[in-house]
């Protein structure tokens, strides 16, 4: 039986220090766990920030092959966390095991894929002018550049990912790549799973000789405002709420040396499903169209809240096929209650809006979420009413139907940013509406042709970011190897001796790793 103590994280220590206690709960009986914690005290939260700053010089001087081995030890730590452990989750958030095991090990994986990143050396971003002294009218300076973490980095547990994007997740494994040591502030919705992931990656950086404050996790609501204000912080990583995420950009932007934020807040994720591929497998399409819905009762910031169809009679019988779908989906329950009444209050206001019919689902009552499916007149889109850009976190959506492509295109003009859009199509739908794409990359991250968008894969290519307010910086992303760059800056070298280089812009290459040279690539022999 692992042993829960509550207590944040400084340092490579546990400090307790008082003050307000705080109580984790089953998400499916709102029954208290016999586990308490100690919300951080603005000492604790200064003194994680300042062993974080302290870390900082040594970390990222390390080899990169070193915080390799240290994300790799972290992996092995949490594929070691056994069904004890699994069961702790499950009933911190209501997900069901098989849905926490996969995610455990999308975790880990993470984290080897950012080791491999470190390994190749690419993340350097070298580029090397050398020296031209005979150049007419001037000569050239050598000059060579590579790119170093920021520095100590603020990372925001998510809610509806407890693994993947919380304490080892997504973000805390970019910073750590980047040499930038983390201050994780745990989710007060799962608090027991943050302090055994924490203790495994203590343990993981104990076994690889990391610097004592490589991480720290503080407790507690409230706590994060001083956490982002602190003048050690270099830099936020969040998930969550559109409100949320826009404070802490506030604040950041607020301070006297502002600092950047990578926010995941808010996206509808529009589906786009044309006449031909109605016409050929409506029937399918509306099936797999509500699987993607109601998934793991709609938490995924990917989760479709927006269906758009020309008119047409296939369209007619696609809603209506959607809608006998949707009203047969059972209840499930949310990761907790402020969840449950976050979505409550955003089915309600579709409900009353005058502007929205709705189509499916039975009366929202008890402590479970029930599905949902409602029908938004076009206007509400084409005259910016914000109820539709407004995403409904939970197993809701929305269809809306169109008159012909002129309106089509109208009405994705009208739409904010988002993480995804999808577009469903047979090759001949997809050739007469070829002008979609361009306009669609206007506007999210990620184009989608004949999928779901629910599912992230962790690999080079993804982007799981977009345009405000998807995210706060759309140049960015919160899955994938990309990843790593939201928290690297560059540094330029002029007339740098060679001994004082670092190993990647040294001449002899000694990392051998890919560089930029005189404007052309070259891979230098180790």
């Amino acid at each position: 039986m692992f042993e829960i103590l509550g207590h944040n994280y400084i340092g490579g220590a546990r400090s307790a220090v008082g003050g307000i206690i705080l109580n984790s709960h089953d998400a499916s009986t709102g029954e208290a766990l016999p586990y308490s914690f100690l919300q951080a005290t603005a000492q604790e939260v200064d003194a994680a920030a300042q062993a974080a700053a302290a870390a900082y010089p040594a970390f990222r001087n390390l080899p990169a092959t070193r915080r390799a081995q240290f994300l790799e030890a972290i992996a092995a730590q949490l594929d070691a966390l056994d069904d004890q452990f699994i069961a702790l989750v499950t009933r911190e958030t209501a997900l069901p095991s098989a849905r926490i095991q996969g995610e455990r090990g999308r975790t880990s994986g993470q984290m080897r894929l950012f080791a491999q990143v470190l390994r190749r050396g690419d993340f350097y971003g070298a580029r090397i002018d050398r020296a031209l002294p005979e150049r007419l009218p001037l000569p050239r300076v050598d000059l060579r550049q590579y790119r170093i973490g920021v520095g100590p980095v603020a990372v925001f547990g998510a809610s509806n990912f407890p693994l993947a994007f919380s304490t080892a997740g997504g973000d805390t494994a970019a910073a750590l790549a980047a040499g930038c040591p983390v201050v994780f502030k745990a989710h007060s919705g799962h608090m027991a799973t943050a302090e055994c992931v924490a203790n495994a990656i203590l343990r993981a950086a104990e076994q690889t000789d990391m610097p004592k404050g490589v991480f720290n996790m503080i407790y507690g609501a409230g706590v994060g405002e001083a956490l982002v204000k602190h003048p050690a912080i270099q830099a936020v990583g969040f998930t969550g709420s559109l409100k949320g995420g826009r404070a802490l950009c506030d604040m950041a932007a607020a301070r006297q040396q502002p600092i950047p934020v990578f926010a995941e807040m808010s996206s509808i994720n529009p589906v786009l499903v044309l006449p031909e591929a109605l016409r050929v497998r409506g029937e399918k399409i509306a099936g797999e169209l509500m699987a993607s819905v109601v998934q793991g009762c709609g938490q995924f910031c990917t989760n479709p809240g927006l269906v758009i169809g020309i008119r047409a009679p296939e369209w007619t019988a696609f809603t209506a096929r959607l809608s006998n779908l949707m009203a047969e989906q059972p209840v499930q329950t949310m990761l907790n209650v402020g969840t449950l009444g976050s979505y409550e209050k955003g089915v309600r206001a579709l409900l009353e809006h005058p502007g929205v019919t709705h189509l499916a689902g039975h009366d929202q009552q008890g402590n479970q979420a029930r599905p949902q499916l409602f029908k938004a007149d076009v206007s509400l889109l084409l005259n910016g009413d914000p109820l539709l850009q407004e995403e409904v976190f939970g197993p809701t959506t929305i269809v809306v139907e169109v008159a012909d492509k002129v309106e089509l295109r109208q009405a994705l003009n009208s739409l904010h940013g988002q993480l995804t859009a999808t577009l469903i199509g047979e090759a001949s739908d997809l050739q007469t509406h070829a002008d979609l794409l361009i306009l669609l990359e206007q506007k999210v991250g990620r184009v989608l042709f004949n999928g779901y968008p629910t599912g992230v894969e962790v690999c080079d290519a993804m982007v799981h970011g977009g345009p405000y307010p998807a995210t706060s910086d759309a140049r960015g992303t919160s899955v994938g190897s990309l990843a790593i760059e939201r928290f690297l800056r560059p540094v330029c070298y002029q007339n740098c001796p060679d001994a004082l280089l670092p190993d990647a812009l040294k001449n002899a290459n000694p990392l051998g790793i890919a560089r930029l040279v005189d404007g052309s690539s070259q891979r230098e022999p180790v």
